[in-house]
């Protein structure tokens, strides 16, 4: 039999208006779904329910769909990479450190744990989870609850530096190309999941670290499967110099003359187009390509501007219809947070307030991740969608005073006020809490191996630095004598 769930007299309801194309406020109203999906949002719902939820005091939102997330390794970096940027690397950390400083094959299914929860927990509920793939992935996308999008990343090539201002490229591509047959079979896998909340994408990991037949032969196998593809492009200063200097055209361009710069593509990042600020590559129209092509772009803001980096920006692409989806491309895996600063940069770059408006970024990350992922069926609270949404504290104190909700949640108050999550109408968050995971567990051993990761820094860097060499903390540790 099909439960039914009513979340009763919610003060504040994110509805969806089929009409007009977008969100609204509605008052006062009751939300229901049915199994897994929504059956009645704003007004008296009058049916029978098995379960009532006392909406009181709550704001009910559509979940948050997050295209573009790394789980498996970011929040092992907490601690570490806050200010660490190469400085003879555009103060990127992609290619001196983070290759560094990785959960080992016993801390990285805690990592996942801890990130997969941080995400819950700050109103997700799908997830593009792009991971190198280890055993037991895919159980763990099933056991947390979250409508999962598996995206396996392989590459022809490995990056590294032996001197901190070169960057090198180990290729081995028959390696590259078994990894691909390996990842499609995840993929093939999670397409195939019982659960019903799995699918999956390919995923070539970088532009510059894999070659030509591997692109292309990537998105002919997401065309085959009628999925998406992701690449990390145009993410990197470093990145954009050695693409021109490989083939003369900008990254944006080179994805062009491959065919993949099309429906159905999403660029990780796409920051560091021909008129970006860093480039200085004048003859090129990166934007008007992009905009014209029908690809899309997953905008990650935090981990850039850490290094000072960030879009020219998210609200130009917004007006110009360039798809837009949000993700976490590091820790915290919150996205609420992403959706604040990707507002707040966005109006520092150009100096004007109304670059870019809060019903822009949170349409983004809820209607405009859906189509990005091709559906129509999330990220939008009406009646038929699925039944994914999160309820929000209106009376947590950084919520209050209340006037505008959404503005409050992502201005302010961010994670602390969301309380309740559900995905296809199963409970996955229950009064801040996540439901699938031992959450105080999963920190206990991602410190462990954040530990054994300080340990082995020393024996992996070019430099023969110790991790408080190369990352000092804030102050010294000083003398208790």
């Amino acid at each position: 039999m099909t439960e039914t769930t009513v979340i009763r007299n919610a003060d504040w309801i994110v509805a969806w208006d089929g009409d007009s194309g977008s969100h609204v406020y509605l008052r006062d109203g009751d939300v229901a779904f049915a199994g897994d999906r929504l059956v009645h949002v704003g007004g008296r719902f009058e049916g029978e329910a098995d379960r009532e939820i006392d909406g009181r005091g709550r704001l009910v939102s559509p979940g948050l769909v997050n295209i573009h997330s790394h789980p498996s390794s970011e929040p092992m970096n907490k601690g570490m990479l806050d200010e660490l940027g190469s400085r003879r690397l555009y103060m990127s950390s992609l290619y001196e450190f983070m290759p560094l400083f990785r959960p080992d094959a016993d801390g990285v299914a805690d990592c996942v744990r801890v990130g997969l929860s941080e995400v819950l927990l700050s109103g997700v509920t799908t997830l593009v989870d792009l991971t190198v793939p280890f055993e037991g992935w895919v159980d763990l996308l099933a056991e947390s609850g979250l409508r999962a999008v598996a995206a396996p990343m392989y590459r022809s090539a490995r990056w590294y530096t032996k001197n901190g201002h070169v960057v090198e490229y180990e290729w081995d591509e028959a390696a590259g190309r078994a990894a691909m047959d390996a990842a499609l079979k995840i993929v093939d896998e999670a397409e195939k999941h019982p659960s019903g909340r799995l699918s999956g994408m390919v995923a070539p990991a970088q532009i510059d670290t894999c070659s030509p037949e591997l692109i292309r032969d990537s998105f002919a196998a997401a065309r085959e499967r009628g999925i998406k593809l992701q690449i990390h492009a145009a993410q990197s200063v470093v990145e954009f110099h050695e693409i021109t200097r490989r083939h003369g055209l900008t990254p944006i361009e080179w994805l062009d003359d491959l065919g993949v710069l099309e429906p159905g593509a999403i660029i990780g990042h796409g920051i560091f187009l021909n008129d970006h600020p860093s480039a200085c590559w004048p003859i090129s129209r990166d934007f008007d390509l992009l905009r014209d092509s029908g690809a899309a772009v997953a905008h990650c803001p935090t981990i850039f501007q850490r290094r000072g980096i960030t879009m020219r920006t998210v609200g130009r692409y917004i007006r110009n219809g360039i798809p837009i989806g949000i993700g976490t491309d590091t820790y915290p895996h919150n996205m609420l947070e992403e959706l604040r600063h990707a507002l707040i940069n966005s109006r520092v770059m150009t100096g004007n307030v109304y670059d870019i408006r809060t019903a822009d970024i949170f349409t983004a990350a809820t209607v405009g991740g859906a189509v990005i992922l091709g559906r129509s069926d999330i990220g939008r609270l009406a009646p038929g969608a699925k039944a994914d949404l999160f309820l929000a504290d209106l009376r947590h104190p950084a919520m209050r005073p209340l006037r505008d909700p959404i503005q409050s949640l992502v201005y302010v108050a961010a994670e602390r006020a969301v309380r309740d999550v559900f995905v296809d109408g199963r409970q996955v968050v229950a009064d801040g809490a996540v439901a699938a995971f031992d959450l105080e567990a999963a920190l206990d051993g991602l410190e462990a191996a954040q530990r054994r990761a300080e340990e082995a820094f020393v024996t992996l860097d070019f430099a023969g630095r110790r991790h408080d060499e190369a990352v000092p903390y804030v102050y010294p540790l000083g003398d208790r004598a």
